[in-house]
């Protein structure tokens, strides 16, 4: 494994999210993982398309293909993917809080009628 590519562990975690998998309907990608690993190393590294590495393919596949990929939704649902919650912004607290009785919309005093 090289250095900007993706482990076992990672790559069975978004593996199911990819578009062109075999038995699915619509063409066959050749190799995904191949793929998502031009792109993790396209985005680690911060190169132009024209800089990949030729051991990925022809740049103008790659770039076509992460363009089809993020106008059908899969790179959203890969970051969904991976996602961890962040249970730090959970918070369960039994104090209460009195808010002012202007808050609660408290009618407004009639003026008196004169006599």
């Amino acid at each position: 494994m090289r250095r900007h590519e993706l482990t076992e562990r990672e790559w069975q975690l978004i593996q199911p999210h990819t578009l062109g998998q075999a038995g699915t309907a619509g063409g066959t990608g050749r190799d995904n993982r191949h793929f998502v690993n031009a792109v993790v190393y396209r985005v680690r590294t911060g190169c132009a398309w024209r800089d990949l590495p030729e051991r990925f393919g022809p740049w103008n596949t790659v770039a076509r293909r992460f363009r089809r990929w993020a106008l059908a939704g899969v790179w959203e649902s890969l970051f969904q993917a991976v996602q961890e919650p962040d249970y730090a912004w959970v918070l369960v607290d039994s104090t209460t809080v009195k808010a002012h009785k202007a808050a609660a919309g408290q009618k407004k005093a009639r003026p008196r009628p004169k006599a």
